[in-house]
């Protein structure tokens, strides 16, 4: 046998030995399959369900003083929960701006029943997780939402002081509320609190609680 074809032989059995090597090492899987397990484990960890709902942190809250904040509102100002001292307080705790139509819907109806929640001496403050460049996108789109105090809660510390984030209402529980509401009266304390799964309009279950006060 020739030198050179003795060359060619032996590359292709090292070739072959090596292929055999790496089929074994991988659980007998080839590579191909290998790499598409390993993306497809990758990506199912990406769409884990959502952890259980759980309210207990949130049904503590009634009856007990609102815990206090300062947030920065969409229009730039600093709001503490403190200066409302005196008056009633509704706080809606949404999921945002990625929360079209019934979060925004709620949000425009508190204005045009503001007169309503006046009679109650109440304000209506809403809380979202956005930045205020993420709220503004749903303001373009919808113009009245700039009518109503918005606060930014960054980060979800107040959001997480009140129990928002692992509610049923919220479609991403631990990242961002859902569609709760928080009844704080004259003095401070909660005297209603209600989850919303169904993220509807209720203006008129809020005046109730507030007529209750």
């Amino acid at each position: 046998m020739k030198t050179k074809e003795f060359l060619v032989i032996a590359v292709l059995a090292l070739g072959i030995i090596g292929i055999f090597a790496l089929f074994a090492s991988s659980g007998g899987k080839s590579p191909q399959q290998t790499e598409v397990q390993e993306v497809s484990s990758d990506a199912s960890n990406h769409h884990k369900p959502p952890p259980p709902p759980d309210d207990s942190k949130f049904e503590a809250l009634l009856d007990t003083p609102a815990p206090e904040f300062s947030l920065k509102s969409y229009d730039g100002q600093d709001v503490s929960l403190s200066s409302f001292k005196g008056k009633n307080v509704v706080l809606f705790f949404s999921e945002g701006a990625m929360c079209y139509p019934s979060c925004w819907d709620q949000i425009v109806s508190f204005e045009k029943n503001a007169k309503e929640f006046a009679q109650e001496q109440a304000v209506v403050l809403t809380v979202v997780v956005d930045s205020k460049q993420e709220w503004q996108k749903a303001v373009l789109q919808m113009p009245a939402l700039a009518k109503a105090t918005v606060l930014l809660d960054i980060g979800g510390r107040v959001s997480t002081e009140y129990g928002m984030l692992t509610l049923a209402s919220s479609m991403h529980r631990g990242q961002f509320p859902g569609h709760t509401y928080v009844v704080v009266d004259k003095d401070g304390i909660i005297r209603a609190l209600l989850d919303d799964e169904q993220m509807g309009i209720n203006d008129d279950k809020l005046l109730a609680e507030l007529a209750k006060i």
